[in-house]
């Protein structure tokens, strides 16, 4: 029998309400939103920075964004944290 088969004899599929899967979803959603924004913005301030480096009016740009990019790594710290605890 297939994985399908056994979420239809069982009645809940993957994201249903009252499965692990659905209890995580949240968490996981997070998660990737969190990882997404620190990429974007570690890119943004070494493109800021590079941009400073070189003679242009960035820096400015290039400290919005590496202080956005420490905010955005201690939340995700945090949020690490807190799921650790419960």
């Amino acid at each position: 029998m297939t994985e399908r088969g056994t979420d239809r004899a069982s009645g809940l599929g993957d994201l249903e309400p009252g499965t692990a899967q659905r209890a995580q979803l949240r968490t996981r959603t997070r998660d990737i939103a969190l990882t997404a924004l620190c990429v974007v913005l570690l890119f943004w301030g070494i493109w800021s920075a590079v941009g400073a480096a070189r003679g242009a009016t960035a820096w400015a740009y290039s400290a919005v964004a590496w202080v956005l990019l420490a905010v955005a790594m201690a939340l995700r710290v945090v949020a690490a944290r807190g799921r650790t605890r419960i």
